[in-house]
């Protein structure tokens, strides 16, 4: 039987997506780290699970040229429902998310109201498989309603289906609450996610504080408010062994200090997005409202510093802290628009350009980055290419030129300051179990 492509364009953002009992997805470049793997093979699929030998009848599906790779995670994202949906749904979220590669999504509890009882953990679940479009694990908050002062009923919002705990959009301020916290957890085994930043320190900030503020005469936003978090929380976690994560580490200072917290065994992981290993705090010179994040970017040997420490392993994943906004709140101007921006469907692209293109890392690496890293930190069941694991896959067209069209992605917001740039390396399509999604090609 001839291979051909089940799979017009990225940029159009058409799929075509069938259920397969048996598929041989041919001569594509395996890359597992689970495994250890990477070399050029095929992979034969029966009922949704890998076999040894390809089934009788299979359909063929041509990936010469392709990557095959664990299902890709990104562990943190903000798919805004319940009480946000003129910014993004579960459903247009996770559109986005397997448009972009992943199998699997962690989505943040700054909803309203928060992801702070079982019922609403429940909720984005049921939500996520009425979708179809790719596994989500809500992340529960620390405290109830964010609020920094009770914890949430930890025990509870596990059992509903609770991967972590988080207050991502704002740290958790006091000492005594954040010790009980890293108690909980660790009762628990579960891993708090802290947005470091002391509000006291970066009161006011639009940007990251320093000769570029300065210049444009924007109230810049202290690095100290993440660092002094960063510091606190690794102490409290040195003493109760709670498993802690950075979110989005930002400083030369603060990857610093999670790398000499690891090499004394203390268990805290980080992760960073691609915009803080692709752009400093000049790109804000612009004044553009989509050049607003929080953390801020930051200078170059923040960049420097983040992108050393995914290859020395100080940093175990890449997220990409996709955060829709709607075009009229964008439009507020740079003061007082929200920060943050859209993410799912860039992050392959961008990562390849920031860290593969000048030969830093190589694609083994980035699939670890999205898979093994975020897997690990969750401790959630890994997927791989073995024989006899049910199908969970990630197809990537590693040399294909695609351009960022904000009108032509998936996600319900536009919100993103790498309009127009050309990149190399596409999303082209997943596999969970029979249900096989590819991008057509023109």
């Amino acid at each position: 039987m001839s291979s051909r492509r089940l799979g017009p364009s990225h940029q159009d953002g058409m799929f075509e997506t069938r259920d397969h009992r048996a598929l041989v997805i041919r001569s594509g470049r395996i890359i597992d780290p689970f495994l250890n793997r990477d070399g050029v093979a095929d992979l034969a699929l029966a009922d949704g699970v890998i076999v040894a030998d390809p089934p009788a009848g299979a359909e063929e599906l041509d990936a010469s040229g392709w990557i095959i790779s664990p299902g890709l995670i990104d562990m943190h994202v903000h798919l805004r429902e319940p009480g946000q949906t003129h910014k993004e749904t579960i459903a247009t979220g996770t559109a986005a998310a397997a448009a972009g590669g992943f199998t699997a999504v962690a989505c943040m509890p700054n909803t309203t109201p928060p992801l702070d009882s079982p019922e609403a953990v429940r909720f984005v679940i049921e939500q996520a498989r009425s979708a179809g479009q790719c596994e989500v694990w809500p992340i529960a908050a620390v405290t109830k309603a964010r609020q920094g002062s009770a914890l949430s009923d930890f025990e509870a919002l596990r059992d509903a289906g609770a991967a972590a705990f988080s207050d991502d959009g704002t740290g958790v301020e006091d000492d005594a609450v954040m010790r009980a916290a890293f108690i909980r957890a660790r009762d628990l085994d579960v891993v708090l996610i802290q947005h470091c930043e002391y509000r006291r320190l970066s009161a006011g900030g639009v940007m990251h504080l320093g000769d570029v503020s300065h210049r444009l005469g924007l109230p810049g936003l202290d690095p100290r408010s993440e660092e002094a978090m960063i510091d606190r929380d690794i102490g409290l976690c040195r003493r109760t062994r709670g498993r802690y994560h950075v979110a989005h580490i930002s400083t030369a200072r603060a990857v610093e200090m999670v790398r000499r917290a690891k090499a004394d065994g203390v268990p805290v992981t980080a992760e960073v997005t691609p915009h803080h290993l692709l752009l400093t705090h000049e790109a804000c010179e612009t004044r553009d409202p989509n050049t607003k994040m929080h953390p801020p970017l930051r200078t170059n040997d923040d960049v420097d510093a983040c992108r050393r420490g995914l290859v020395d392993g100080t940093i175990d994943c890449i997220a990409t802290d996709h955060a829709p906004h709607a075009a009229e709140e964008k439009a507020r101007g740079f003061v007082q628009a929200p920060p943050g921006i859209i993410g799912l469907e860039t992050a392959i692209g961008l990562v390849a350009r920031g860290m593969i293109e000048p030969g830093i890392a190589d694609w083994p690496d980035l699939i670890r980055w999205f898979s093994a890293g975020p897997a690990g930190v969750l401790k959630r069941d890994r997927p791989t290419t073995a024989i006899g694991q049910s199908a969970n896959l990630t197809l990537i067209a590693a040399s294909d030129a695609w351009e960022v069209n904000p009108e032509r992605l998936l996600s319900k917001s536009r919100n993103t300051p790498f309009a127009g740039w050309r990149l190399i390396g596409r999303p082209v399509g997943t596999v969970r179990g029979t249900h096989v999604t590819v991008q057509k090609h023109p």
